[in-house]
């Protein structure tokens, strides 16, 4: 678990989030985890907000990634992110796990990542990436390589930086809001949040 400045000194609403890395060899030691770091630093970068992370590395069991999210959204983590299983590979059934675990699916999250990962591999539809509220809580499934978190996240920009596609994230602190969750507010040059004009907030010092 790790942690942001305080938030004594931050006018930014504390978020915490939960990040899962999802894979038999990784969580095994057969190789190095990429992912929870990858994520972790994405989520710092974009976000004013101060963060409590929540890290999961865990094997591709059906019942214990359903059970890890289970646990992530009751220790109070308004979004949480899963990387890795989401192919079509036997072992792979984190989108399986996810739907368990689901009050609502939201599929259009699903729908953007993979046009955004078309653009960069024509494999991009054998992923499987799904997303879905649990109480207060939005989990979403990411691809399993960094390159393909961030582009998916953060969608496709031109030569000058122009956004060309939106990427997921747009959509996700608009999204945390009409679940009740804390106002989450990003970093332009990294992903701008959108949001109706009547649901922005007005800045707040501290």
């Amino acid at each position: 678990m790790s942690n942001l400045p305080d938030t004594a000194l931050n006018p930014h609403d504390a978020v915490k989030i939960g990040i899962v890395s999802i894979s038999d060899r990784a969580s095994s030691g057969v190789y190095e985890d990429k992912g929870l770091p990858a994520l972790q630093a994405w989520l710092s970068q974009a976000l004013h907000n101060p963060i409590t992370f929540e890290a999961r590395l865990i094997p591709d069991e059906k019942d214990g990634i359903s059970a890890t999210l289970i646990e992530l959204v009751n220790a109070g983590c308004s979004l949480v992110l899963t990387t890795g299983g989401t192919g079509p590979a036997l072992r792979d059934v984190t989108p399986e796990a996810t739907l368990a675990v689901a009050d609502k699916e939201m599929p259009g999250f699903g729908e953007q990542m993979r046009q955004i990962s078309l653009a960069f591999v024509p494999t991009a539809i054998l992923s499987r990436q799904v997303a879905v509220i649990r109480g207060n809580s939005l989990i979403i499934n990411l691809p399993g390589q960094p390159k393909a978190i961030a582009e998916t996240l953060e969608g496709l920009k031109d030569a000058d930086g122009k956004q060309k596609v939106n990427g997921i994230f747009a959509a996700v602190p608009y999204c945390i809001d009409l679940i009740g969750g804390p106002y989450l507010e990003t970093r332009d040059d990294m992903c701008k949040a959108f949001r109706p004009k009547n649901a922005i907030r007005a800045p707040r010092t501290t």
